[in-house]
């Protein structure tokens, strides 16, 4: 078992890194402060292919991993959490139609979204359908050629600023087996905005509800079949579980890199605090459960490229895991900086900020925690230990 990186991998880590630091890293802190969502940017993103890393290459994705992808998310990360996070749901969504949509749909989005010319949200949460995704009331009644459209999707991530919206949509019966997915025109007639919301972190990108009213979608636009919605809707959330741990590992190993420039250069008693045992070992706590949940992490990948029976399983372990650990070490880094780890002057409180909701979206931990113990008290559970 080889846990070290190929050659091909370290050029997308080497690339990735080199994107951060430029593009993002310089300004994240005014795309926070002023809550500016950097489209040109992730439109530059999209130019080295990070708009499609894992979609279809007959559609112009890359095709890569979602290991290698996670790679480069974890990069992306450091540079700004909340641009690297909203990559990551473009990407969930680009993946969606690559592999789902009609020849038709394929032709008309595939290229537009993979480039990021067009970039995607993912609408599936509703007031009363969050953590209970399957009893959404969002409906898309079929007529003729067209489904029709009627409900609305709270907390769309880019909601009002991208092109192109995957919907969950009732079709048929109640529970799962009754939802369809749509491929949606942003700009379709009678879909309309929320305000944007006012949130603790995540300020680079814009989240609103979005209102259908009797939005007219052409038949080809359906993802897979009728019923097929909840399926497809789960198999991105397995990689979008990924996705988001690895931006909160990011997120957390920066934070930490951080700290560690604090604490060799901040002076108390006459000597660095790096001296001292307690922040020494406040450190190697940080560095060893940083290291655990990158591992988990990539292990989870690797069992999703792998199609493992229990991807969905390590999914939501590694998902849970390093969303505590990656807010934990956001935490306790802020705690090394001390007051000024309080003061917006330095990075820290916005590491806490915005990896604070990684414990909530792509399902919240506890629904991670139900997942898995459903899992494991199956009878044959030690095929997961």
């Amino acid at each position: 078992m080889n846990f070290d990186l190929n050659e091909d991998q370290i050029a997308y880590v080497d690339l990735a890194e080199q994107f951060s630091a430029k593009e993002l890293a310089p300004h994240a802190a005014l795309w926070d402060a002023e809550a500016i969502f950097p489209k040109a940017t992730i439109k530059k993103a999209g130019e080295l292919g990070f708009c499609g890393l894992y979609s279809d290459p007959e559609m112009g994705g890359l095709g890569l991993s979602r290991l290698d992808s996670a790679l480069i998310f974890e990069q992306l990360a450091m540079g700004c959490t909340t641009t690297a996070a909203m990559l990551t749901i473009h990407n969930m969504a680009a993946w969606m139609v690559s592999v789902n949509a009609t020849s038709a749909a394929k032709a008309h989005y595939g290229e537009k979204l993979t480039s990021g010319k067009w970039l995607a949200s993912y609408c599936l949460t509703e007031a009363n359908a969050g953590s209970d995704a399957a009893s959404l009331t969002t409906k898309a009644v079929k007529t003729g050629n067209e489904y029709v459209i009627t409900g609305s999707k709270i907390f769309i991530s880019g909601a009002g600023e991208t092109e192109v919206l995957v919907v969950m949509a009732r079709t048929g019966e109640p529970g799962a087996k009754g939802i369809s997915a749509f491929i949606v025109d942003s700009d379709s007639a009678g879909i309309s905005f929320g305000r944007k919301e006012e949130k603790m972190g995540w300020n680079a990108q814009p989240t609103r509800m979005v209102n259908f009213d009797q939005v007219r979608v052409p038949a080809t636009n359906l993802l897979g079949k009728e019923g097929d919605g909840f399926t497809l809707a789960m198999k991105g959330l397995d990689g979008g579980r990924i996705n988001i741990a690895t931006v909160g590992v990011g997120t957390a190993q920066q934070a930490l890199n951080e700290a560690l420039a604090f604490v060799n250069e901040r002076k108390q008693f006459g000597k660095p605090i790096a001296a001292f045992q307690g922040i020494q070992f406040k450190l190697a706590d940080m560095n060893t459960n940083l290291v655990a949940a990158r591992q988990m992490v990539r292990l989870a990948a690797f069992k999703l490229d792998n199609k493992h029976l229990d991807a969905t399983t390590y999914c939501a372990m590694a998902k849970r895991f390093a969303t505590d650990i990656g807010y934990q070490v956001c935490d306790e880094a802020l705690q090394c900086f001390g007051g000024s780890g309080y003061i917006k002057e330095y990075p820290m409180e916005r590491h806490v900020r915005d990896s604070r909701v990684h414990r909530i979206l792509e399902g919240t931990n506890e629904i991670m925690r139900v997942i898995i113990a459903r899992r494991i008290l199956l009878k044959d559970s030690q095929a997961i230990l």
